[in-house]
């Protein structure tokens, strides 16, 4: 068998083993499995690509009952979601499931999606045409209707829009992007990690990226990832034509080229490692030898990278940890964006990478000219794209009708495949070897390093591991794992080393430890610019239109930039507001570290360098509220004829229609008006990190992930990842919602999961949750080199589980939690007995606090505790922040720890006689108290975060024991100095 490939830089060499593929589903337009999508990169004169992508993907018929989908919820399904299902169930069973078993407690579920949903455009713009209608009624007024006609054509427009616009009390489920992975953990009974990601473009690599990571640290023994882009909305289009990237021809390698054609397609993934693929006796496509990303920061609106150097750069680190010369490499699956100047820039360095190879030694194509740009699925089509040529050991057409002026320079070692043609064995036996590219439009770089798989060739040799010491490393699988040098024979500590947030009327960390200590929740009534009480609030019955409450822990994001950062105005204006609250509190997290100075009188916590390669994860919806808002307005636009021939305003003249027309356009905008360039870019989820690696001069790959509640953990659980597999050397990650809104508080109350007056954790009176707006970001390094480089240390993250219930989208299930919990502990030297302090998911609902409590009792009170265990929830001062959650639970655990003090809860009046806090034993505090360390032993926390569709995160949390000494005799037991 072949050698491991390497990972790391330098003399940090340790080994890492190849990834196998061994399912692979395709969904193009007239495409349906690798089989047919093997056909289509073959074919000698295939369909324009244009012509494939006006197709488009409706005429692909799925039976959702088949997964088991009761019809009510299959109604608020996303479209995608059921493509995805069905992008799964190809895949595994390509794979030879069911009758091939998948170890399902270790197989994880990642997706890919770019830009809104369209059940997430739908809903958002149900609620939005309750304010339309509005208009409509104003309007009419000023154009000269009667107050009675006035009121009559609102109310015919509404029960026609309502007939058009049907919602359900599952449409906040069914529009989740974290809801796809959850069913199809759900539907196939995967119990490993469920989440789901976003880095426009680079979507797809970066899942598999992530795959890859879970595979080579044990975390997983199968990962599947899922990838797909519909054309939702036309206003997606008219963003990318706005950053003039859309052409009406798919011309990948054109001299002169203008643009791709947006494609549609979702595809899939199931991955192995090689030593477990070859012992199950899977069909092996290929294997992965390598899967790099590299960031290209360039502060101003979003572009991809034109850097030559760094294209270079990264495909030659990755050849280098792959154990593979450029010389062997026969074939590039290339980006081909059809953008001249980006073309030139890859072809450049792909020259420079191959300089002194034999002319038209190495053929390229890309898999554009057949499908168009599939945007979030890209990397997948190329991938499974090489898989198939590996396996078929042929090399497919490329056809470039036009020409591609780089290709006719005599002695360019690149050469486009005009015919397919048979793949030879490399020089001396050596396994046929293929390179894939890829980039994103906020400056990401990718590339992949694929051998074909063959028992019978002679396998490589890896560098020699003999000049670095390796330590096998524990864990909770049977892969095995390495750190450099003296570490210890336990998994790599994570240190913080800084930390920032933002919480409803909390602008920083300082006055949000203040709020928590005071005891005093936060949550208050939301103002009317965030909830219309007149239209949108109704206090008493469900309903699918009015929010039952108007609390909320609210907060106002800022309308001018951090100082320091020359963001225009206008582009800070069109951000999302969840991108301007993330910027301004990472300008205090990298206080001291960026290129700004930091506003004074706010306290920082933390000093640590972002030096070297990084990694930004931010937790966060993958569908922001200003891309929902501009469809949603958008779609409202053309309703113009249909208000201009309401029965009711039959009596207006000409010249009235045309007053009601101007009228409605001055408040809701033209019906056709020009796109900003910019308008793309607040419109993205993962433009809340490239914002952060971009502004701020970070070479670090920008990712949002969406795991439901637990977004944030999942953020920092793929951090932690990352950084023990030595790929990064700093890591940003926490997470970001603004929750206090109308469209989130309508579909919340439909599905009756707010609060009637307050969140009140644990409380007798829990009646559900208070949405809260907040971020929390934390800056993460390994512990050995926060030691050397003098970081202040906040704490340590020592272990991180995760787990999906494979049960119920919505009820909370025990087994599961506690599975993540366990999985959290096979992580670390010491046990639960001693963690002093638990910071609960805690929502504030009467089942899932019991189940919470049950699923601690079940690990936590396996064995006698020297003292009760301490719980709590930063919900009943904030309220539920979603995608934030964990990231205000970790703040307040860290912030506490520092302090050494337990945090107190609110709104606990009645302790809930349900709980059986005893079988622990747990308390839940209602006062600030000293938090005492045990003899000889460093202060030990737990934070939990569960989110819809049963995804379960828990991380533990050490306090930095060389800061102990310090702390007595500075710190006094309140936190004052």
């Amino acid at each position: 068998m072949r050698s491991d490939s390497v990972l790391g830089r330098g003399e940090h060499t340790i080994t890492q083993e190849p990834v196998a593929i061994v399912g692979i589903a395709a969904l193009y337009p007239g495409v349906q499995g690798p089989e047919e999508y093997w056909q289509l990169v073959n074919d000698e004169f295939p369909v324009t690509a244009a012509s494939r992508a006006a197709r488009g993907l409706d005429d692909i018929k799925v039976d959702v009952a088949r997964f088991g989908i009761p019809p009510a919820q299959a109604r608020s399904m996303a479209r995608m979601q059921i493509l995805m299902l069905e992008a799964a169930r190809q895949c595994l069973a390509d794979a030879g499931h069911p009758e091939r078993v998948l170890p399902v407690e270790r197989t994880d579920v990642i997706t890919g999606t770019c830009f809104g949903l369209d059940r997430q455009h739908a809903n958002a713009l149900r609620v939005e045409a309750s304010r339309y209608v509005r208009e409509v009624e104003r309007a009419a007024l000023s154009a000269g209707a009667g107050s009675d006609s006035a009121r009559r054509a609102a109310e015919e427009l509404r029960l026609l829009l309502a007939r058009r616009l049907t919602g359900s009390p599952h449409d906040r489920v069914g529009e989740m992007a974290s809801t796809i992975p959850a069913r199809i953990a759900t539907a196939f009974k995967f119990r490993g990690r469920t989440l789901a990601m976003e880095s426009t473009d680079a979507t797809s690599y970066a899942g598999v990226a992530q795959a890859v990571h879970h595979l080579r640290g044990g975390l997983s023994d199968a990962v599947l990832v899922v990838a797909g882009q519909r054309r939702e909305s036309p206003l997606f289009t008219r963003a990318l034509d706005a950053k003039g990237l859309i052409s009406p021809a798919s011309r990948p390698f054109a001299a002169d080229g203008s643009g791709f054609v947006l494609g549609e397609g979702v595809g899939s993934l199931l991955l192995k490692r090689l030593s477990t693929a070859v012992r199950d006796g899977d069909r092996i496509y290929a294997t992965i030898l390598d899967c790099s990303l590299r960031h290209d920061p360039r502060p101003g609106p979003f572009a991809s990278s034109l850097s030559v150097g760094l294209r270079h750069s990264t495909a030659a680190g990755s050849l280098s940890a792959a154990a593979v010369r450029a010389e062997t490499i026969q074939y590039v699956e290339c980006v081909g964006s059809g953008v001249a100047r980006e073309v030139r820039a890859e072809l450049a360095a792909l020259a420079a990478l191959h300089e002194g190879a034999a002319a038209g030694s190495v053929a390229v194509g890309s898999v554009k000219d057949r499908l168009g740009h599939t945007f979030a699925n890209a990397g997948v089509a190329a991938v499974s794209k090489v898989a198939l040529a590996l396996r078929h050991r042929r090399i497919p057409p490329q056809r470039e009708p036009d020409g591609a002026a780089e290709f006719a320079r005599s002695g360019t070692p690149l050469r486009l495949a005009g015919a397919g043609e048979p793949w030879p064995p490399g020089d001396g036996g050596q396994p046929r070897r293929a390179t894939v590219h890829g980039a994103s439009l906020t400056g990401t770089l990718c590339h992949l390093v694929l051998e074909e798989h063959d028992g019978t060739a002679p396998r490589r040799r890896a560098p020699a591991a003999g000049a670095v010491r390796l330590t096998r490393l524990p864990g909770d699988g049977p892969a095995p794992r390495y750190a450099v040098g003296n570490t210890a024979p336990d998994t790599e500590p994570i240190a913080v080393v800084g930390l920032a947030g933002w919480f409803a009327d909390s602008p920083d960390a300082e006055s949000f430890w203040q709020a928590i200590r005071s005891g005093v929740s936060r949550i208050g009534p939301v103002p009317e610019t965030a909830l219309d009480r007149d239209l949108y609030y109704a206090p008493g019955a469900l309903s699918l239109t009015h929010s039952y409450t108007d609390q909320g822990g609210h907060t106002t994001p800022p309308t001018d930039p951090p100082p320091g950062l020359r963001i225009a105005p206008s582009r800070h204006a069109s951000m999302d507001g969840a991108q301007r609250l993330a910027l301004a509190v990472a300008a205090q997290l990298l206080a001291g570290r960026g290129p700004q100075p930091h506003t004074t009188g706010t306290r920082t916590y933390g000093g640590g360098a972002t030096n070297g390669r990084g990694l930004v994860a931010v937790g966060s919806s993958l569908g922001l509220t200003r891309e929902r808002r501009m469809n949603a307005e958008s779609s409202l636009r053309d309703l113009e004829d249909t208000v201009t021939r309401l029965d009711a305003l039959d009596g207006l003249s000409p010249l009235q229609r045309k007053s009601l027309l101007t009228s409605l356009r001055e408040h809701v905008g033209p019906v056709d008006g020009p796109v900003p360039p910019d308008l793309l870019d607040g419109c993205l989820a993962s433009g809340i990190a490239a914002l952060l690696a971009n502004e701020y001069g970070l070479d670090a790959v920008p990712l949002a992930v969406e795991a439901a509640c637990a977004s944030s953990l999942a953020a920092i659980d793929m951090a932690v990842g990352a950084l023990r597999a030595r790929t990064v050397d700093f890591a940003i990650a926490g997470g970001v919602e603004l929750a206090c809104n109308a469209r989130d508080m309508v579909l919340c109350s439909a599905l009756g999961l707010l609060s009637h007056s307050g969140n009140a954790p644990f409380d007798a009176g829990a009646d559900g949750f208070t949405p809260g707006d907040g971020c929390g970001l934390f800056l993460l390094k390994r512990y050995g080199d926060a030691l050397r480089d003098g970081d202040d240390i906040l704490g340590l993250v020592r272990g991180v589980g995760a787990s999906n219930d494979a049960k119920s989208l919505i009820a909370p299930d025990a087994g599961g939690q506690a599975r993540a919990m366990e999985r959290a502990f096979a992580q670390v030297d010491f046990d639960p007995s001693a963690v002093d302090y638990l910071e609960a998911h805690g929502t504030g609902t009467k089942v899932g606090d019991r189940v919470e409590i049950a699923a601690i009792a079940k690990v936590y009170g396996r064995a006698p505790r020297a003292r009760p265990l301490e719980i709590g929830s930063a919900k009943s001062f904030y309220g539920h922040t979603f995608a934030a959650a964990g990231s205000a639970g970790l703040l307040r655990t860290l912030l506490a720890m520092r302090a050494r003090t337990l945090p107190p809860n609110t709104n606990l009046h009645t302790l809930n006689p349900a709980l059986d806090l005893a079988a622990v034993p747990a308390v839940v505090p209602t006062e600030p108290a000293p938090w005492v360390a045990r003899s000889g032993q460093p202060r030990r926390a737990a934070v939990s975060s569960f989110g819809t569709g049963g995804i379960n995160y828990h991380v533990l949390v050490e306090e930095h024991e060389e800061r102990m000494g310090h702390i007595e005799n500075t710190e006094h037991t309140d936190g004052s100095r």
